[in-house]
């Protein structure tokens, strides 16, 4: 339960870490951030399919819940979070209120908190699986907290409003990792639901995002977590091959 937990911990270290980087380098790593994006798309791709979903199918009704955790974060990412993209926010003249950055918390904190229930769950089916779930959180984490940090900075809230929206969603991460040993269903539903999460991270935020981006290093990046992901996988014992 505490490994969950810490590793949660973890990962959210990566949103503090993204808000800073908005903060202090605003528009020095687009590039970075785009080759990141695209390696961390292909790990949680091949994570979904390969380590999450298989043990879906042991769980009764666990593709309902793969659909249910990918609408959740579709219907909060999109419908209460305008202008929202995984990367940073560069279209300042359309940000005319302080509540779209409010918005974009509260859009992000449905998606932070399955991240938890995501690291947690996998834990609890096997310390290899958590490990493999750890690392493809951690690896979105830094563009989800320069998401947001730039859409509160575009939008007029101050530095220090910024940092506290992105320890928010930090928060919620290791909250939900809290919290999913001690709720029944979500011990037995949570990598199911994380797994639709996970899926609509990779597949309708990241690869969209970094398809914006021209060259080969960003979209064989994509490849590259693909094949990350399967030698970790081959390596690391207790995960179905």
């Amino acid at each position: 339960m505490l490994t969950g937990v810490f590793y949660a911990a973890l990962a959210s270290l990566g949103d503090i870490g993204g808000g800073l980087l908005v903060i202090w380098r605003t528009g020095r790593d687009r590039r970075l951030l785009a080759a990141l994006t695209g390696f961390g798309a292909g790990f949680m791709l091949a994570l979904v399919i390969l380590g999450m979903l298989p043990h879906a199918v042991d769980v009764r009704g666990g593709f309902i819940a793969v659909l249910i955790g990918y609408l959740v974060v579709h219907l909060t990412q999109h419908s209460l979070t305008p202008h929202f993209h995984f990367g940073e926010e560069t279209h300042a003249d359309a940000m005319v209120s302080r509540g779209i950055g409010v918005w974009a918390l509260v859009g992000l904190l449905p998606h932070s908190f399955f991240d938890g229930v995501a690291i947690s769950s996998g834990f609890l089916e096997s310390s290899s699986l958590g490990l493999l779930i750890f690392t493809g959180i951690l690896l979105h984490k830094v563009p989800t907290g320069v998401s947001l940090g730039s859409i509160m900075l575009a939008s007029g809230n101050t530095p220090a409003q910024t940092i506290l929206a992105v320890l928010a969603i930090a928060a919620a991460t290791v909250a939900g990792a809290l919290i999913t040993p001690f709720v029944g269903a979500m011990a037995e539903y949570g990598l199911p639901l994380a797994a639709g999460v996970t899926l609509y991270v990779a597949a309708s935020n990241l690869i969209p995002e970094s398809q914006h981006e021209r060259g080969f290093g960003v979209h064989g990046g994509l490849v590259a977590g693909v094949i990350a992901y399967v030698i970790l996988q081959a390596i690391l014992p207790d995960v179905p091959h």
